[in-house]
């Protein structure tokens, strides 16, 4: 053994409380950190700070590998200790296949451009799992290993130790044991607690992630409670109502940066103008007289999750344009979103790639207002915040270089899958 290892290994008692804590801190952080990721209230308070709890979530999700390598180090003397305690074994192991877990299925997600959609779809589902079992755990860990619940049985071993040095003590009354210890009671009433609690969010989230593999959608449930009350409903065309690409498989997760709106005929109006030809403005009666075709495509979000062969209906994007007639100052093409924050833009030259459309259903259905409807941008190529939700507006604008509401809050211009 060299050296080095020798000097860690001196004192690995201290070592080993003090990686404890470490690792705890690291867990609480990355907890707090993923549930105001995961959550779309703060989506909406935070903005542009999101991202900076993106990065500060990444960054201690990096560090939380070295307080594991630095125990692996002094695993071995550790390990001889517990080698009559299978328990505590057990949950050392399951404490290392959790924080190894989280380590490598977030590189997955950090690395979403290098390793692939499928890849990084994969690691969601891999941290999510992980998170929804591991935290109740760390969780439980933490609050039955607490000083006061472990000073009855401190005081145990000390009056055991006092009727074997005293025996005066032990020729005295025994004390009365009592059939369920203050331990055992918290012990079972944090673990009831959480399984009452983390059980049935979990048993929904299951459900769904078995869903996305099996083919069936969750969004039919978006339909059902969609508050969009615009009639006359679109007609689906064959290959839609069929639909052609035998049902998305996955599911959406809904994100947004406002309250989800939702309209009517009175309030909904789709508009293309800016450096046209000829303005165009249509309402919902005559919007949906318009000619649409069928496309079969991939859904893919920055954030890890993917919703694959998605049948759309709609106008393609460039006849919208043709009928505008383009100016030749014209450079770029801005969605303007009916929440009235939400603002994107293409190149003309991607706007005029052949499957970018204004989708107004979904296999076969109308898009409920939660995933954006009655009329979403659909841009298969690009990650999803491209994809602008609820779009009302189409301008041509001669800035060849417009930023986009998540790319002024640090997400990347290209956002080519």
């Amino acid at each position: 053994m060299s050296d080095w290892l020798r000097k860690i290994q001196r004192g690995y008692g201290k070592k080993l409380a003090s990686i404890h804590a470490w690792n705890g801190g690291i867990v609480v952080i990355l907890a707090v950190t993923g549930l105001i990721l995961l959550g779309g209230f703060w989506r909406e308070v935070l903005g542009g700070g999101r991202q900076w709890i993106k990065w500060l979530h990444i960054v201690i999700g990096l560090a939380s590998i070295a307080p594991v390598i630095y125990y692996l180090l002094l695993a071995g003397k550790h390990w001889k200790q517990l080698k009559s305690r299978p328990w505590q074994k057990l949950n050392v192991l399951i404490v290392l296949v959790l924080l190894l877990g989280w380590f490598g299925s977030g590189i997955l997600l950090w690395q979403y451009r290098a390793v692939g959609p499928a890849f990084s779809n994969a690691g969601l589902i891999i941290h999510d799992l992980l998170t929804w079992v591991g935290l109740p755990y760390m969780i439980y860990h933490s609050l039955t290993r607490t000083k006061w619940l472990k000073e009855p049985n401190r005081r145990a071993v000390k009056f055991e130790r006092k009727t074997v040095t005293d025996p005066s003590a032990a020729a005295g009354p025994a004390s009365p044991q009592p059939v369920y210890t203050r331990r055992s009671f918290i012990k079972g009433a944090v673990g009831v607690g959480l399984a009452v609690t983390v059980g049935p969010s979990f048993l929904k989230w299951m459900g769904s992630s078995l869903s996305g593999f099996s083919g069936s959608s969750s969004t039919n449930d978006l339909v059902l409670a969609d508050k969009n009350q615009l009639i006359p409903a679109p007609q689906p065309l064959p290959d839609s109502l069929i639909p052609a690409g035998g049902g998305a498989r996955g599911n959406f997760r809904v994100f947004t940066v406002t309250p989800i709106p939702s309209f009517n005929n009175d309030n909904w109006s789709f508009t293309v103008d800016g450096l046209v030809d000829h303005k165009l403005n249509w309402n919902w009666e005559q919007f949906v007289r318009l000619k649409r075709t069928v496309q079969v495509s991939d859904f893919h979000c920055i954030t890890g999750w993917s919703v694959y062969s998605n049948t759309w209906e709609g106008i393609k994007l460039k006849e919208l344009l043709d009928m505008a007639g383009v100016q030749r100052a014209a450079r770029s093409v801005k969605f303007y979103s009916g929440d009235g924050v939400y603002t994107d833009s293409l190149t003309l030259e991607q706007a005029y790639m052949d499957d970018i459309m204004i989708a107004v259903m979904h296999d076969g259905k109308p898009i409920p207002n939660d995933l954006g409807g009655p009329v979403r941008l659909i841009v298969p190529k690009m990650y999803a915040y491209k994809s602008v939700k609820w779009v009302k507006r189409i301008e041509l604008i001669e800035d060849p270089d417009y930023t986009g509401y998540w790319e002024e809050r640090g997400y990347s211009k290209n956002a080519w899958i």
